[in-house]
């Protein structure tokens, strides 16, 4: 398993059917072969390589925005989390990304988002992002119907930490950039 020293760039790949869909490099915040930290910085470039399934979501896009983001992947987890700060430093948002469990490689990690999203804002209040894309996934050939159920397993798992106010991000609260 490839640890990953801080202050290293590394590709982040979304992978889509065992290619390479998208990727982009981050910096690594943190590494304990358990939780992978990395920020993602406003000017990192997108990599859309040409894929069967067809264009990536974000190909409009060349580079990720104005935007500072703490990425944290949980070994096992279907899901990261992700703390948005705007471009003065100042936190806005916990935003659950519901994706595929990450896997290491030697010069990155691979994930694939599942396109469900949950917002957590500085005064607790949620909000469910893209519901509707979990469905159109599974109808269109992105995931299958047990990644589904994978899914809403994490998104009930991370709604229980909510509401018991016990998340294992919760050790991330007070990192800035």
């Amino acid at each position: 398993m490839s640890i990953y020293e801080p202050g290293t760039s590394i590709q982040r790949f979304e992978v889509l059917h065992d290619r390479v869909w998208m990727q982009h490099p981050v910096t690594v915040v943190s590494d304990d072969g358990a939780t992978l930290a990395v920020r993602l910085d406003p000017g990192s470039r997108f990599n859309f390589p040409p894929h069967p399934f067809g264009p990536h979501p974000w190909s409009s896009h060349s580079a990720w925005a104005s935007t500072v983001v703490l990425q944290l992947h949980r070994s096992g987890d279907h899901y990261g989390v992700w703390k948005f700060f705007d471009a003065a430093g100042a936190f806005q948002n916990w935003y659950i990304n519901f994706e595929a469990p990450i896997v290491r490689r030697r010069n990155g990690f691979e994930t694939d988002d599942h396109g469900l999203d949950l917002i957590v804002f500085p005064d607790g209040r949620r909000e469910w992002k893209d519901v509707a894309d979990l469905h159109w996934q599974r109808v269109t050939g992105r995931i299958d119907e047990g990644t589904v159920g994978l899914v809403l397993a994490a998104a009930a798992d991370v709604v229980a930490q909510l509401d018991s106010n016990n998340h294992w991000w919760s050790a991330w609260d007070g990192w800035t950039p």
